[in-house]
């Protein structure tokens, strides 16, 4: 089957089985390996992207289900000559141990903050209506992606640094 996409501003045809996820695509298909296989259980988060500005586990989704959506990959939020606030901020915090988890955890922290900025309450949130950047807050909103290395507060330091940057 063929399902038209675009992932990080590029228009991709792609020729496929219809079982095939989002994830195997966007690895096997686009040469696209920031995007990581983790659990593919939908269970990690290693593998999040942004699909239509929000974030989704591309594990889970099949990509024929996803015919003229935009998908953002890390590749997508920056580059190596040119990082995004998020990016610059996990290094700076060394919020990363040893990297495996750390695109998804990008991603999910970019949805999270674009949730609170919208002001989108989480199951923490004091009411419906204010969301602030606290630690619980990041935590609650970050819990879908787990990191095996534990770096969680460095993780969560590096997020408010960026949230600082790009206020």
């Amino acid at each position: 089957m063929k399902t038209t996409i675009i992932v990080n501003g590029r228009l991709h045809d792609i020729e496929h089985d219809a079982r095939r996820t989002l994830l195997e695509t966007l690895r096997d298909d686009l040469d696209l390996a920031g995007t990581k296989k983790g659990c593919d259980h939908g269970q990690c988060g290693a593998c999040t992207v942004l699909l239509n500005g929000k974030r989704v586990n591309a594990c889970l989704c099949l990509t024929a289900m996803h015919d003229g959506d935009q998908i953002t990959t890390i590749e997508g939020i920056g580059s190596s000559e040119r990082l995004s606030a998020l990016q610059k901020a996990f290094i700076e915090k060394d919020g990363y141990q040893c990297g495996y988890c750390t695109p998804g955890q990008i991603m999910s922290a970019a949805a999270m903050l674009r949730e609170l900025r919208n002001g989108a309450p989480s199951y923490v949130s004091e009411d419906l209506e204010t969301s602030e950047l606290s630690d619980s807050e990041m935590a609650e909103r970050m819990s879908g992606n787990l990191c095996r290395c534990s770096a969680y507060p460095l993780i969560r330091e590096a997020i408010a640094m960026a949230a600082e940057v790009e206020k």
